[in-house]
């Protein structure tokens, strides 16, 4: 078309070609999904997690599409592990860091005691912290900016489950660290947002679900707490992981050049009913 040379095509500004992305909890679910849409887009992949199986799996079917990816099993709630991580990433720093990893234990506020607290922590809002700088020390190093999609919660915004405060106050300290290093270091050249997921049913999620629900654990109060939410929903269903990965690679792109410390939720409408 005749726009062709007045800007930057389409296809150029979702472009992640020549680009090294890092993904943590990428071996299912959400994490996964964006590694299958960085990788349709052409990126380079570095994936972490926790399962080496799951790693193993996903990475075999990434490379028989052409992509290439390198996997790293890494305990995120252990920050030793963190920083040997980033040591190997000396001369291939990442353009654009996704910080996926979480995760959502149940438990009455009343019963959760100090180590049960620091895990979740650790895991959901420390890791997250630890590998943010990590990543803009590299870079700043380099003189080169980057970016940043850490991953937060609507329950960070709106607590609607019961037996998941831990949870919430997780997610919400990675919403507050997410602005102010936006507002510390867009001067840089870095671009740092959240997405606020909703409502996505993933294997994790179904699986816990199922759990809660089993005969041994059942609770007529979450079972009502599920039926508040579903119908709570203006969009009228659950979501997929891809839709997350579709909002991941557009803030990781060009697309999104002027957005910073901006919270995205993609939730079916949940914030907004």
């Amino acid at each position: 078309m005749a726009y062709k040379n007045l800007h930057p095509s389409l296809e150029q500004l979702i472009s992640m070609e020549g680009k090294t992305v890092l993904i943590t909890g990428a071996a299912s679910g959400i994490g996964k999904a964006i590694a299958i849409r960085y990788a349709e887009a052409g990126a380079n992949l570095q994936l972490v997690d926790l399962s080496e199986k799951g790693l193993k799996e996903i990475q075999a079917m990434l490379i028989k599409n052409g992509a290439q990816v390198e996997c790293y099993v890494v305990d995120l709630s252990n920050k030793k592990e963190i920083d040997a991580l980033w040591k190997q990433f000396q001369r291939s720093i990442p353009d654009i860091l996704i910080n996926n990893a979480g995760i959502y234990p149940f438990r009455d506020f009343i019963d959760v005691e100090e180590d049960y607290f620091r895990k979740v922590m650790d895991v959901n809002l420390n890791s997250v912290y630890w590998m943010c700088q990590h990543m803009i020390r590299l870079r700043l190093k380099s003189k080169k900016g980057g970016v940043i999609v850490n991953m937060g919660s609507i329950e960070a915004i709106l607590p609607f489950k019961d037996d998941l405060s831990h949870y919430s106050i997780s997610k919400a300290g990675v919403i507050a660290l997410t602005r102010a290093l936006a507002r510390e270091h867009a001067r840089h050249g870095f671009r740092v947002n959240v997405i606020l997921p909703g409502g996505i049913v993933t294997e994790g999620t179904k699986s816990v679900a199922k759990e809660l629900l089993s005969f041994r654990s059942f609770r007529f109060g979450l079972l009502k707490t599920g039926f508040e939410f579903a119908s709570r929903l203006p969009a009228g269903r659950g979501g997929k992981p891809d839709e997350v990965a579709r909002v991941a690679l557009f803030l990781g792109s060009e697309l999104a050049s002027y957005m910073h410390g901006v919270v995205v939720p993609v939730d079916g409408g949940f914030l907004s009913a």
